[in-house]
């Protein structure tokens, strides 16, 4: 499957590197483009076993500039790949063509759709279930609900069993507010389309400030 790399403990072999062309300097989450075109090439990427230890960003304005460019970038990266999507068919195939619309075409898409979501949600719980049901057929309605409960108290759990599993018990109750998120991700989402669409601030880097919380750990 073609994975769209993070910006974090990527490894390349330079010859390979070369050969694809490099990074494209117009792309602003530029290792997810280079994933895909690493699959389109018929190669493919390994993960190892490994633990990455930086910064989580701590500070929201930060935050939400850091988050709505990778998002540009996703955007930048599906419309790149999708200029000829028979070609991208054929390069990689039905599976990876359809995981490529998934990891990258649809989690954007879904950024932009959760406000909707949860105003129809808000509608359901003010006005009663005739506005709403008017809209769909009750079965893809009430199904809908429950995938849209069920999964955010599934990712509230992962989330949990991660802080665990890392023995940061501290953050465990943080991750009630797993939903917030959500809520941000769109706030940077809407901001990453708005810049999209404005040719002046289409291929703009918004900086990412690092080194905001103190080193706390003893000298070793």
């Amino acid at each position: 499957m073609p994975i769209p790399l993070g910006g974090t403990s990527n490894h390349f072999r330079m010859d390979a590197l070369r050969d694809l062309g490099a990074w494209d300097p117009y792309n602003v989450t530029e290792d997810a483009d280079l994933g895909i075109r690493i699959a389109r090439r018929g190669w493919s990427v390994r993960m190892m076993d490994s633990v990455t230890e930086e910064e989580a960003n701590s500070r929201l304005g930060n935050w939400v500039r850091q988050r709505s460019r990778w998002i540009k970038g996703y955007m930048q990266t599906w419309l790149v790949h999708m200029r000829s999507p028979r070609r991208l068919w054929r390069e990689l195939g039905g599976r990876g063509f359809w995981s490529f619309q998934f990891t990258v075409g649809f989690s954007v898409l879904c950024t932009l759709l959760n406000p909707v979501m949860w105003t129809l949600t808000a509608v359901y719980l003010v006005a009663g279930p005739g506005p709403v049901e008017a809209l769909f057929p009750g079965v893809a309605l009430y199904l809908g609900t429950l995938v849209m409960v069920a999964g955010n108290l599934l990712l509230m759990l992962a989330h949990m069993a991660g802080c665990l599993e890392r023995s940061v018990h501290e953050a465990v109750r943080t991750m009630l507010l797993v939903p917030v998120y959500w809520a941000l991700m769109s706030v940077a989402a809407f901001r990453a389309l708005a810049q999209l669409a404005r040719p002046s601030r289409r291929y703009h880097w918004e900086l990412t400030e690092h080194g905001l919380v103190p080193d706390s750990r003893p000298a070793t």
